[in-house]
């Protein structure tokens, strides 16, 4: 609790900066540009119009994901940040689409604009700001995990460089008399555009749930197969709900002659560790049961090389062999391009070839976190 407001305090800290930062900016920037009759600059405060809304959206949202768990949403508040960062990602492109058609106005009704040595030093120093502001603002979002402060950090930094762009136009006019000013509005707003597409992108990837973390999948793994009972570890599904927010599940290989009170141990031993070395939370251990007797171990081996034979079986688990019974049990899982009953069917008919006496209970599984 205490490190979500933590990191509360310093995504809304960090956001009244960006505002108050870009306010100023675009202050000075639409009056330069008004007075310059400059369609870049103008554009340019616009641009910086929207990173103040942008951080203002933010903030609520950040607010409202720390909200605390309620009957109807017993695992927090935390998704609302996405939403937020959603938000932030269509104003970004609303701005740049008309962006865009002011400046092909411009171009067909051209207008002359007139720099004065103060208005350029203005452009300069606001490219200078705009650096530290986005260096400033992307390291809090890595430092916070937050989206929404890297995504404006990013945007920040984007916004230097096409400031830099608009000082060059304002150069070129002014020691060459060429006006390039129309046509780089239209070049701002193209990455603006580009910006907001991407910010959509990646919100819409978050929200409808994407492969869990490689490093935190790969740290989760590595901490649970350090125990000298587990045997592997498979399966690893992390649910997010929003960052910081991560509960997960995951199967664990262990020895079938394991009494259940030691294996409520472990699993309670393991839950305790993957929280406080990750922040994610296990709500879930499956257990895979792994015979001792060498039989099975051959006849193991021996259907393992056999499944991954094929280029679309990714690795077989949870082979477990009941002999009184006369089944075999295992998981394989599939490369996305092979349909699970066709791979199931084919890996049925090789092993029934080998061993007929056997009843086989093949389970599909997909590629989530590997």
């Amino acid at each position: 609790m205490e490190e979500q407001k933590k990191r509360e305090k310093t995504i809304i800290r960090t956001s009244y900066v960006g505002i108050i930062t870009n306010i100023l900016l675009a202050i000075f920037k639409a009056i330069v540009g008004l007075a310059s009759n400059s369609i870049a600059i103008v554009l340019d405060a616009v641009n910086n119009l929207t990173d103040v809304l942008s951080s203002v959206v933010t903030i609520f949202g950040t607010k409202l994901a720390n909200k605390r768990p309620d009957k109807d949403h017993p695992l927090g508040h935390g998704r609302i940040e996405y939403l937020s960062a959603l938000v932030v990602a269509v104003i970004v492109l609303y701005a740049g689409i008309t962006s865009l058609i002011e400046s092909v106005k411009k171009i067909i009704h051209p207008e002359t604009p007139q720099y004065s040595t103060v208005a350029l030093i203005i452009i300069a120093v606001a490219v200078v700001v705009k650096i530290l502001l986005g260096r400033y603002v992307k390291a809090k979002g890595k430092e916070t995990n937050s989206g929404a402060l890297i995504a404006s950090g990013t945007d920040a930094i984007s916004d230097a460089a096409l400031s830099a762009a608009v000082l060059a136009t304002a150069l070129i006019y002014t020691f060459k008399g060429v006006s390039l000013e129309a046509y780089m509005g239209v070049i701002i707003s193209g990455f603006i555009i580009k910006a907001g597409y991407e910010m959509i992108s990646d919100t819409i990837a978050d929200i409808l749930g994407k492969r869990a973390d490689v490093e935190v999948a790969k740290k989760i793994k590595e901490i649970v197969t350090e125990e000298p009972n587990v045997l592997g570890a498979y399966d690893l599904f992390v649910h997010d709900y929003g960052p910081g927010r991560g509960y997960a599940s995951i199967h664990l290989e262990l020895p079938d002659d394991m009494t259940v009170d030691k294996v409520d141990i472990l699993t309670r031993k393991l839950t305790d560790r993957v929280y406080r070395e990750t922040g994610v939370i296990l709500t879930g251990i499956g257990v895979y049961s792994h015979n001792s007797d060498e039989k099975a171990d051959k006849i193991r081996r021996t259907i393992e090389e056999k499944v991954l034979a094929h280029d679309w079986a990714l690795q077989m688990h949870g082979f477990y062999l009941d002999e009184p019974k006369k089944i075999i049990r295992f998981d394989v899982v599939m490369s996305f391009d092979m349909p699970q009953a066709e791979g199931v069917e084919i890996i049925c008919e090789e092993i029934k070839a080998i061993y007929p006496e056997y009843e086989l209970a093949i389970v599909a599984d997909i590629d989530i976190s590997d």
